[in-house]
């Protein structure tokens, strides 16, 4: 995970303020996460457009675009349903960067999913994040990439817990986050087993069971 902040290009810079309601008032929003959105969000910019025009790096299909969409929140963060709801409307790969007041200073996270357009979106997507730092940490420059697709997996693999091999694309990128997730999620679970379990030797085996999923995470990271 990167505790940085990355400097987006000047020529990609738009600063277009994107009404809140528009994102939420179709009727696929349930009403409670409405009511997050209203609570959490103060405004929405379209701070940066990524793309073949602007930084003269070609598209794919997969990745025709890259937005930057700064989030200023209401009160001490903003919620992934209320961020899954702008990814659902917004088809493009997004970085967020949501800031909030802390005290006497203004604070900034970077979070995004992983999102190529096209990607189904019934599921709900797995955000990731950096650490909140001072909006006025300093930035660090794009990686170096031959196109959005490459630039796109060189942005978010910080953020993951899992590192992009060299030559992977995309799906693959996407196959081995959902499974880290699912083996992170087993993992916690025989944990709480194995914690509650009284019997020695079903404790055991449920052990044994836990070193098994736990090597599996090590390979896909």
């Amino acid at each position: 995970m990167t505790d940085g902040l990355y400097q987006w290009p000047n020529v990609s810079y738009l600063g277009a303020r994107l009404p809140k309601e528009k994102l939420y008032e179709n009727g696929l929003v349930t009403a409670g996460v409405r009511e997050k959105f209203v609570a959490d969000v103060q405004r929405i910019t379209w701070t940066h457009k990524i793309a073949e025009e602007t930084i003269n790096l070609p598209s794919t299909d997969a990745v025709p675009e890259i937005e930057v969409l700064q989030v200023d929140g209401k009160r001490n963060d903003v919620a992934d349903a209320v961020l899954a709801v702008i990814d659902k409307a917004i088809p493009n790969p997004i970085f967020f960067e949501i800031t909030r007041e802390a005290g006497a200073r203004r604070e900034v996270r970077m979070v995004a999913a992983h999102k190529p357009r096209g990607m189904g979106t019934s599921k709900a997507p797995a955000y990731y994040s950096t650490r909140w730092m001072p909006a006025d940490i300093q930035r660090v420059p794009l990686p170096t990439a031959i196109s959005l697709d490459a630039l796109y997996s060189a942005l978010l693999a910080p953020l993951t817990p899992i590192k992009v091999r060299p030559g992977e694309d995309l799906p693959h990128v996407g196959v081995r986050l959902a499974t880290v997730r699912r083996l992170q999620q087993e993992v916690a679970g025989l944990e709480r087993k194995i914690r509650s379990e009284q019997q020695l030797n079903r404790k055991v085996e449920l052990r044994r069971m836990l070193r098994s999923k736990q090597a599996e995470l090590e390979e896909q990271k």
